[in-house]
């Protein structure tokens, strides 16, 4: 496996599962009042944007097994969430998070996020690096 693709797997996978578990343990109203803070999701966009991009332009692999796929997969998930921010309005977050019920089943909503933040620890962690010849 390449370095770069398991250095992703380790750096996204372990601030993924800091993340989650940080949201849980201080509930779902801060995901909320971030959510209708409207300068600050505009920021929130703009780094989404560029870690999405950065990703794209630097790990674009689509073959090679199952991680290096899931790699660029959560590449292009990170785009599309930056570009989603940037063009919703604040209140229409807000009003998307009420319609899903986000404060009474947000650890439901965290559980996809914990479940590909650990797959990438682990095979990040368990995958032997490629040696350069």
């Amino acid at each position: 496996m390449s370095r770069l693709t398991v250095f992703l797997a380790r750096l996204i996978g372990l601030s993924t599962i800091l993340i989650v578990v940080g949201v849980l343990l201080r509930g779902s109203a801060i995901v909320e009042g971030t959510a209708a803070d409207g300068p600050v999701m505009l920021a929130y966009a703009i780094i989404s944007l560029a870690l999405g991009i950065a990703m794209i332009l630097g790990h674009n692999v689509w073959s090679g097994g199952v991680l290096p796929v899931v790699v660029t997969l959560v590449g292009w998930l990170i785009f599309a969430k930056g570009l989603t921010l940037l063009l919703l309005a604040p209140d229409g977050l807000s009003r998307l998070f009420a319609q899903m019920h986000y404060g009474a089943n947000y650890y439901f909503y965290l559980a996809p996020a914990f479940v590909i933040g650990l797959y990438l620890t682990w095979g990040g962690f368990t995958t032997p690096i490629q040696r350069a010849p």
